[in-house]
């Protein structure tokens, strides 16, 4: 997709006293809801306030249309806007597909009280959280509020997403200096961001800072988040659950520790958690899908089945929505002995996502395969394997890891054995140095008694890697630029998604535009390259390096915003 380079922007501060005067009557402005009354209530009410461009809609597809074609300074969207959408999938959809600036002011509305219903939109963080009736005055005080937080943090908030996690943290230093209204704000996104380009020891150094101050629950949260990257599993366990103890709504920290449970490998405690957290913040798709999956794999087939069914259900028209929880539930209803409904949800599944997952026919037929083996039709699910090993001859591309992983089992399974053996070289020459999922793919040579054969390829596989990797390093460091550069790219197509290859070649394409003068082309191919893998594995402290070195070569001329490749 298309994205902008990352600009230059000066370190400019916004004071308080700068922003206190808004003026209301140019902003544009969007009023979701679906009662006609009610959006003239608003609508009246804004224009009180001087509002003069305000557009209406009734529903959550029509408000999707318009923040589509409009960039508003203000949304007004009520939670419940009866078929289709609701207000939480609008302003989940909306910050996925960007199509609300950093500065936009989006103030959620709703007559319900209910923890649900708020715990829900809070989780996919609103400015605002209004509770109907709303007087003018409630209205202006919140604007007004927000408006002038959203302004400290504009320039901020543009270098995240320009993904220059750096520049926004020095941001957040100058900001600091002249406002310390907005200090502990401040603090947090920087210790974020530190997280983000892959800094922990300097997110740490933030968060107890803080904690010197006052004892924050998101900052301890943050510390324990710090010790789960860092694999300190059992001290990130016992923060979170310190964490958890302090404030039972805090639903973030339930999701970290299932993570340090899983990593632990302590699926039980893990389910239990997020089963917790489900109860509480019921309407995440996401943490749903997660349960179902930790749940099937534990053989809780019953709260695997609740957990994709209310999956499929709250996600219906959610951006979240992708086929796992169909697939998941086909397994489940395998595991039941219902293939019947298990091949009905595959049909089901490939005609719901058949333009936005390419491998959805593919994971479709290993979700069959297992389906069958599971329910001991050994002749149709060997038939499927056939299927599958068809369609790996007819197409060089291959799925993401865990596909591979799932497939290679079945393939395994059912007597195929040249194709499984394909992919799980593939794997392990695209993750040359992640021991954990080393381990995982000679599991599944065991399985297969192939454990000697597994052991050979994965040390084979491991130096042909390296030595791919080595030889550009070595280019580079002798001077050799230009080859260097050509052997990386042939290195990226021989391992497409291997990460330290990839910024190794982003490195040597820096080095070159250093000491050989910018070249355009040349950079975009670095940026292509630095967010392919930052979509791969997200915050590494290269690509934050990376990004920062390439920023700082880009000519002024070009420094208005030129599209790179992302």
């Amino acid at each position: 997709m298309n994205a902008t380079h990352p600009v230059a922007t000066p370190l400019l501060s916004v004071t308080p006293a700068s922003i206190d005067q808004v003026d209301w009557a140019d902003k544009h402005y969007l009023v979701v809801d679906d009662f006609v009354g009610v959006r003239q209530l608003l609508r009246e009410s804004l224009r009180s306030l001087g509002a003069k461009n305000i557009d209406q809609a009734s529903s959550g597809g029509e408000a999707m249309g318009l923040l589509a074609r409009v960039r508003y300074d203000v949304v007004l969207c009520d939670y419940n806007l009866g078929d289709g959408k609701n207000g939480q999938q609008v302003l989940e959809e909306a910050r996925v597909r960007n199509l609300v600036n950093p500065s936009t002011v989006w103030l959620m509305v709703s007559a319900e009280k209910s923890v649900e219903s708020v715990m829900g939109a809070a989780e996919h963080q609103p400015d605002a959280y209004l509770i109907k009736p709303i007087t003018e005055g409630v209205l202006l005080s919140r604007l007004n509020r927000v408006w002038h937080r959203k302004q400290v943090f504009r320039l901020i908030d543009q270098a995240c997403a320009e993904k220059d996690y750096l520049r926004a943290a020095r941001l957040c230093d100058d900001q600091i200096a002249v406002d310390k209204v907005h200090e502990l704000d401040l603090l947090r996104m920087k210790a974020r961001l530190m997280e983000r380009s892959g800094q922990p020891t300097r997110a740490r150094e933030v968060y107890e800072h803080v904690l010197e101050q006052r004892e924050y629950q998101w900052a301890r949260a943050g510390l324990a988040k710090i010790r789960l990257a860092n694999g300190e599993f059992e001290q990130a366990r016992q923060a979170f659950q310190s964490v958890i103890a302090e404030n039972r709504y805090y639903i973030d920290a339930y999701d970290q520790l299932a993570l340090s449970y899983q990593n632990m490998g302590k699926l039980e405690e893990a389910c239990a958690i997020l089963e917790r957290a489900a109860k509480l913040s019921p309407n995440s798709v996401t943490r749903q899908r997660n349960l179902g999956h930790l749940a099937l794999k534990l053989g809780n087939m019953q709260m695997a089945e609740k957990a994709f069914r209310k999956c499929i259900a709250i996600g219906e028209y959610s951006i979240m929505k992708t086929p796992d929880a169909y697939l998941g539930l086909a397994r489940v209803c395998g595991q039941k002995n219902d293939p019947k409904e298990a091949l009905q949800l595959l049909l089901l599944a490939q005609r719901e996502f058949v333009h936005e997952h390419a491998d959805i026919q593919l994971r479709a037929k290993i979700t069959e395969g297992l389906v069958y083996h599971e329910s001991g039709d050994y002749r149709r699910a060997r038939k499927a394997g056939d299927d599958l090993d068809a369609m790996l001859k007819a197409s060089p591309a291959r799925p993401d890891i865990p596909t591979c992983l799932e497939l290679a089992t079945l393939l395994f399974a059912v007597g195929v054995k040249e194709a499984p053996v394909e992919l799980l070289r593939y794997v392990i020459r695209n993750n040359h140095d992640n021991p954990l999922l080393l381990d995982e793919v000679q599991k599944i040579f065991d399985k297969a008694r192939m454990g000697e054969e597994g052991l050979a390829m994965i040390r084979a596989s491991k130096k042909e890697a390296a030595d791919l990797m080595n030889q550009g390093v070595l280019l580079w460091k002798t001077g050799k630029l230009g080859e260097a550069v050509a052997w990386m790219r042939d290195a990226r197509k021989a391992v497409p998604n291997n990460q330290r290859i990839l910024f190794n070649a982003a490195q040597v394409m820096v080095s070159c535009l250093q000491q050989q003068g910018y070249d355009a082309a040349l950079a975009a191919e670095a940026y292509e390259i630095l967010h392919h893998v930052d979509h791969l594995l997200p915050g590494q402290q290269r690509f934050a390096q990376l990004m920062e070195q390439l920023a700082q070569l880009q000519p002024a001329v070009e420094k208005g915003g030129v599209a790179a490749v992302s």
